[in-house]
Formats: C-alpha cells, sequence, structure tokens
C-alpha cells in the first residue's frame, strides 16, 4: 500500500452533488501543497468554456486552470478538465485532450484520467471519487489501486448522489471511506 510520503499527484472525479464536496476540499489545500491535482467532473457539453475553475478558484489557495493539450504538468498546480474532452496525463509530464467517444455516456471521463494517471504515477498516486450518480471512475480507481495507489471515496451515506462512490467501493473494497472534510485532512497530509 502506498505511503503519503512520495505521493506526487492526486487524481479527482465527480458527478451530481459533487460541487458542495469539491469546495470542502479545495478550500483546505494550503499553497504549499505539493502534489499536482487532476479533476474531471461531468459538465455537459454544451458549456464552452468549465465555469468550475471559476467556481474553485475563489476558494482555493494553489494554482488553478483549465487543462490544456500538451500543457507540462507543473507540482502544486490543479489542473480541471475542459468540458467535452477527456483528460489524460502522460508519463512524459504533459497533459493530454481527447474527443474520442464517452465513456458511461460522458466526456470527459473519469476512468480516462484515472486510468492514464495510474499509468503515469503508480504508488504515487492517490484518487479521489465523489459523489455521482453513474459508475464512471469504479474502474479507473481500481487502476490506481493495482498501480499501488491509494483510493478514497466520498461517504456513500452523506453524498449527494451515492452511486459513484458505492461502485468505486464495489471494485475498491480497500478504498478509504470519509466525508469531504476528512478527505480534506486526508489530502493535507500528503
Amino acid at each position: 500500500m502506498t505511503t503519503t510520503a512520495h505521493i506526487k499527484a492526486v487524481v479527482m472525479g465527480g458527478s451530481a452533488g459533487s460541487i458542495a464536496s469539491l469546495i470542502t476540499i479545495v478550500r483546505e489545500l494550503p499553497a504549499a501543497f505539493e502534489p499536482s491535482v487532476f479533476l474531471t467532473v461531468h459538465v455537459p457539453p454544451s458549456e464552452k468554456r468549465n465555469v468550475l475553475v471559476d467556481v474553485l478558484r475563489s476558494h482555493c489557495d494553489i494554482a488553478i486552470g483549465e487543462a490544456e493539450d500538451k500543457q507540462p504538468i507543473q507540482p502544486g498546480t490543479l489542473y480541471v478538465a475542459p468540458s467535452d474532452y477527456h483528460l489524460l496525463v502522460e508519463s512524459s509530464g504533459v497533459l493530454s485532450l481527447s474527443s474520442d467517444e464517452p465513456v458511461l455516456f460522458s466526456r470527459p471521463s473519469i476512468d480516462v484520467l484515472f486510468e492514464s494517471a495510474a499509468d503515469a504515477y503508480g504508488e504515487a498516486l492517490v484518487g479521489i471519487v465523489l459523489s455521482g450518480a453513474s459508475s464512471d471512475g469504479a474502474h479507473g480507481s481500481r487502476a490506481i489501486q493495482d498501480a499501488g495507489g491509494a483510493v478514497m471515496v466520498e461517504d456513500p451515506l452523506s453524498a449527494y448522489a451515492s452511486v459513484m462512490p458505492l461502485a468505486t467501493l464495489n471494485a475498491c473494497p480497500g478504498a478509504r471511506v470519509g466525508s469531504p472534510g476528512q478527505i480534506a485532512t486526508y489530502l493535507k497530509h500528503l
């Protein structure tokens, strides 16, 4: 199992009801937070710009921006998947955007992000699955766990939509479970 001493990246994913949880989590990340953070939230493809960046920026002390294709990855930065593009992490240290088919009716897909990050970071990765009404994120979380990384899910009993956390727990029985506040505390201690 991974130890928090060598974590280089965090991937987070959510859908229905996850914005309030995200705000709670990013509000607690210190300005000196070192791991890179990658975020996919299901956003309607009609949104040309992901307004989530602006929403989170007002609650966040780390650098944040919408991910761009072939953008070099910087530590201590939160990258948000743009609307209607899959976000992938390449082992060469850059981001990649894809307009491949939706996965589980979603583009961006949490699974696509998590699986690519598991390949790039292995045991130096933490995956966080938040509230959502689909099983997107479960397969990607399993890939993280299989690569030696850690997985944490929002408590299904308190999540706005429990389908996503429950699907992840079924795929990753050893995953940690916590409230958004507990997830934030866990991340602060990386």
